[in-house]
């Protein structure tokens, strides 16, 4: 029986172009998984959307001189081509400026405002004297009260990913003219966060074997501590408002909307389906497994905040799955736009092809540990591992079969015991790979894969069909069935991570359509089967790019 995955995806802030660290960190481990799970012809729903409401979009607007629904917009359609270019199949990518997303926020404010969850307080804010005004927590900087980090954020601290508020800050600094900022009162709305402590506690502690151990430890760390209840408007005239009257220059605050998107977005697409009922599927079917993709920064409110909403709302499906990954560093550092020490995506794509870059980062996935990135382990992986492994043997398998047997899948004599345990290997590999997909262990999925093709070379050189097809051209052709069935097998193995090349393999070997159509199983090709004339998957990169590319960096 078919199953039900609904993929949340963290919700990148639409002010500045996506870098290699969101894409390894949160946006290719949910593709990979929502593609296995459709070629297993499972009920996928993967949405995400750019948030338009966060602080780093009215930073840069105000930088810029220009309206945060400017700049919002313009990164959207980047965001949007960026996807496509990348292949990130979403089912649907949205924005939180949406009037649905404003209904489903303002249902969720409601409903526990009613209950008693969210309450009216004042609280103490930085006020700007220079700028007079309220800071938001972006704009304030300092040094973290649990680590002892300079540059400490008022909302968080990027060193230890514990959440803040500006007023914890020592040294505390405006952003714009680092003057020192005074303490003032404002009256804001509150999430009652204290009684959901205990319940958390329950909750994560049963049934969470498969997460993974830095997220949970985190998550059960900060309960033993205690959840301290955390203000959910600001004063500000950008984001969703306030379904009250008397609040019209205050909106509720982006990290408390912005989780929210994952619920708006499942109801955005099933009125766009026609049918509107349909999201129910997916957060309501106790059956359904749902998967939050975020980096590391994000765990608190994926873990802590947002189930303790759906706690405190009702009859809503909470997390299945918080699979967050570390970070992903260039030099050694966390990727800064102020230094431009980052490799942006958009401007990646425009020289090379996604495929590289998405099995680069997938073998280097940062799932336990932060991994850092370099132009020399790419441009060496891609050489080494997918032209001269992967893109080799497929290369020289196809066209050898392609010209000595009439374009055509050979006709195999009987198969050996040599030709028998690689089948069953390749067979066997599918499985695995499957399985470590399902379980978000994609580094050890492909891992699985790539292990299979040496193995598959390996057998090509026992077997030598280029000197057997001279002196026994059934042998030849056995040993060439034989390596075509595993290409066929790895085909789909590599599908999730390799969406474009192997897709173009698909139709080399004769198959019309999707290659996800046709399933995540072992099937050997028809002797026979007519084949396309085959090209080169991938491309060898020169070892002087590295030098030109590092250059780039920091400039």
């Amino acid at each position: 029986m078919a199953e039900k995955i609904f993929i949340g995806v963290a919700w990148p802030y639409a002010n500045g172009s996506l870098h290699l660290g969101q894409i390894a960190g949160a946006y290719l481990p949910p593709d990979i998984l929502a593609r296995y799970h459709r070629a297993r012809g499972n009920r996928v729903l993967m949405v995400s959307g750019s948030d338009q409401h966060g602080t780093p979009i009215t930073v840069r607007a105000e930088q810029e001189g220009r309206t945060p629904a400017e700049v919002a917009a313009h990164f959207h359609q980047e965001f949007l081509e960026t996807w496509e270019r990348l292949g990130i199949t979403w089912d649907l990518y949205t924005t939180t400026s949406t009037d649905n997303h404003a209904r489903t926020t303002h249902d969720i404010f409601l409903r526990l405002l009613e209950k008693g969850d969210i309450y009216k307080d004042s609280m103490k804010l930085p006020y700007c004297t220079v700028e007079k005004r309220f800071l938001l927590d972006r704009y304030v900087e300092g040094t973290c009260p649990v680590c002892g980090y300079d540059g400490a954020r008022g909302d968080q601290c990027d060193n230890c990913g514990n959440v803040l508020d500006p007023t914890d800050l020592g040294n505390p600094r405006c952003k714009f003219d680092g003057s020192t900022p005074e303490v003032r009162d404002s009256e804001h709305f509150f999430l009652r966060l204290t009684a959901y402590n205990t319940r958390l506690k329950e909750w994560l502690s049963t049934g969470k074997e498969h997460w993974r151990k830095n997220v949970l430890n985190f998550s059960l760390g900060v309960l033993e501590q205690g959840l301290k209840d955390r203000s959910i408007t600001r004063d500000l005239e950008w984001g969703v408002s306030i379904p009250l009257p008397g609040y019209e220059h205050k909106r509720i605050y982006v990290w408390f909307e912005n989780v929210i998107g994952y619920l708006s977005a499942a109801k955005e697409w099933a009125q766009r389906q026609g049918t509107p009922e349909a999201w129910r599927e997916f957060w309501q079917d106790p059956a359904c497994k749902s998967y939050f993709f975020i980096g590391k920064d994000n765990i608190w409110f994926h873990t802590l905040s947002w189930p303790a909403m759906l706690m405190g709302y009702g009859d809503l499906n909470l997390p299945y799955d918080v699979p967050a990954n570390q970070y992903q560093t260039v030099r050694g550092s966390k990727a800064s736009t102020s230094r431009n020490l980052a490799v942006w995506v958009p401007d990646f794509l425009s020289r090379y092809d996604p495929d590289p870059l998405r099995y680069h980062l997938s073998a280097t996935m940062p799932e336990t540990s932060d991994s850092d990135f370099t132009w020399a382990d790419f441009v060496r992986r891609n050489n080494d591992e997918l032209v001269a492994t992967w893109g080799n043997l497929v290369h020289r398998v196809l066209t050898f079969a392609y010209r000595h047997f009439d374009g055509a899948v050979p006709h195999p004599a009987d198969l050996d015991d040599a030709d028998r345990r690689l089948l069953q290997r390749a067979e066997e590999s599918l499985a695995q790979v499957g399985q470590e997909i399902g379980l978000c262990h994609f580094r050890a999925g492909i891992g699985a894969a790539m292990a299979v093709a040496q193995e598959a070379n390996r057998y090509l050189e026992a077997k030598s069909p280029w000197k057997l097809i001279r002196e026994d051209r059934r042998k030849a052709a056995t040993a060439l069935y034989t390596v075509i069935g595993v290409i066929n097998a790895l085909k789909v193995a590599f599908y999730p991570y390799l969406p474009f090349t192997c897709q173009r393999l698909h139709n080399y070997l004769g198959y019309d359509g999707p290659i996800e159509d046709s399933g995540w199983r072992f099937v050997l090709p028809p002797p026979g089967q007519a084949m396309a004339e085959p090209q080169a998957l991938f491309k060898k990169l020169e070892p002087e790019i590295v030098e030109k590319e590092e250059a780039r960096l920091g400039q």
